[in-house]
């Protein structure tokens, strides 16, 4: 007897394209309501609309070409950057050219297999310390999606800031929540492109965030200059990188202004890939009984000894979970691109400037490229089935140069942390909670996602 799948909730699409006030109301509200049935079924969707020429790409040879094989001539779009700019400043997300390239080399070796292997022991200890949290509140109601934050900044802090971060983690996750819900609707101003100089309510409303992570970053920054001014060894960790970094061409280094950037992004932005990702996974496991059951049985055949690297590979099933999550409710669920020259993909002519959209959201549930798209089915994500997924039909982390440079780091993280925390506790959703995507730059579940927990 086949197994019922869970299918969890996502925005039906629209039969046809909006108006343009009703476009600005659904993007401003959630973007994930503006997609048309069309572009879920058909392979390219090309189009003039409110923000001009958009060819939005789910052909994975398509998406190869603009995010591999013509990279160099494609930028990020300018929606993106006024959109992140504001609080990311000029760093690894939003740079372009030698700033990027200079960022990315600087960076590459934190993230180097042997050194993300080496961060697998302080990942552990992070999420034994949820557990003991979580156990102490048995029977009670957690919203887990901020639990999940607490326990990948705390990753953070025993990992890249091993100093670190803030002295009170949670108001750090509140600025980077009031951060995303203040930035994440656009913008008409935006969407039209604008001047900057024209106030926008919601930078107006993300000041407070900005301040915080600026005066954070800066005061992290000085602590540690002048630990290593005094002689003392500093850890070999991100915010040392940043500050000794040196173009080997140039000899130029990186700026305060541009250190600061790339500290904002990986804390505001860096985590809230794995938190995302570890949420949405509690709240589908909730859903999914026998997933659960399967999923629980691999991780106590574990035993209880320290999770290490061996037992990590054995965790096959937690990975599919992971990523079968991240397939539904994808961190990132748009990316856009701008050709700096006329393009063709195929007999399409792709105009300089206009919009190049390709969207995991709608990518990977797509219904070319997905059997039973919808649906909750680690399965697709097992060794012996994942060779059946293009490369580029699954974006969770980009692709080409630009794929996010920790995303060995994130999915290690994930895989530890879940593997930890269901061998702990168990997590249900409340009864009548209602659980809806939405999208602020990132994706997460609207209002929280509140979970009884229970001692195993």
């Amino acid at each position: 007897m086949q197994q019922t799948l869970f299918r969890p909730p996502a925005p039906a699409p629209l039969d046809a394209p909006v108006g343009t006030f009703e476009f600005l109301r659904r993007v401003r509200a959630n973007p994930l309501t503006t997609w048309t049935r069309e572009h879920f079924e058909q392979p390219i969707v090309a189009r003039e609309g409110v923000l001009g020429r958009i060819t939005v790409l789910n052909d994975p040879a398509a998406i190869r070409h603009v995010l591999v094989d013509n990279a160099a001539g494609y930028r990020k779009d300018d929606l993106q950057r006024r959109v992140l700019a504001p609080g990311l400043g000029n760093g690894l997300l939003t740079a372009e050219g030698d700033e990027w390239r200079l960022q990315r080399r600087t960076l590459a070796p934190l993230f180097a297999p042997r050194h993300v292997a080496g961060f697998l022991p302080a990942m552990a200890e992070a999420a034994e310390r949820l557990v003991r949290r979580l156990r102490r509140r048995d029977g009670a109601v957690v919203d887990a999606a901020l639990e999940t934050t607490r326990v990948t900044l705390d990753v953070l802090e025993r990992t890249i800031f091993t100093q670190g971060v803030a002295k009170d983690p949670d108001a750090l996750g509140r600025a980077i929540t009031r951060y995303f819900e203040a930035l994440g609707p656009l913008d008409p101003l935006d969407v039209f492109g604008l001047p900057d100089w024209i106030p926008r309510l919601g930078r107006l409303r993300a000041r407070p965030a900005i301040r915080y992570f600026e005066e954070m970053v800066d005061d992290l920054i000085g602590r540690r200059r002048a630990l290593v001014e005094s002689g003392a060894a500093a850890p070999r960790d991100l915010l040392t990188l940043l500050l000794e970094a040196a173009d080997p061409e140039t000899g130029r280094g990186l700026s305060d202004l541009e250190v600061r950037a790339n500290v904002v992004t990986f804390i505001g932005a860096g985590h809230e890939t794995t938190a995302n990702a570890l949420a949405w996974s509690l709240y589908l496991l909730s859903q999914a009984p026998s997933v659960r059951e399967r999923l629980e049985g691999e991780v106590d055949a574990l035993g209880d000894a320290p999770l290490d690297a061996p037992a990590l590979d054995r965790l096959v099933f937690v990975r599919a979970v992971i990523e079968e999550a991240m397939r539904l409710y994808p961190p990132v669920p748009f990316m856009g691109r701008t050709p700096v020259r006329e393009d063709r993909i195929g007999n399409l002519r792709i105009p300089k400037g206009s919009l190049v959209a390709i969207a995991p959201w709608v990518l990977h549930r797509h219904k070319t490229l997905w059997r039973d798209p919808g649906a909750f089915d680690p399965d697709r994500f097992l060794p012996e089935n994942r060779g059946g997924i293009d490369r580029f039909a699954y974006l969770p982390f980009g692709a080409g140069p630009r794929v996010c440079i920790g995303a060995s780091f994130a999915l290690q993280e994930a895989v530890a942390v879940l593997a930890i925390l269901v061998r702990g506790v168990r997590l249900d959703l409340v009864e009548g909670a209602a659980v809806r995507p939405l999208h602020r730059v990132t994706l997460r579940p609207q209002g929280g996602l509140p979970m009884r927990v229970t001692a195993r």
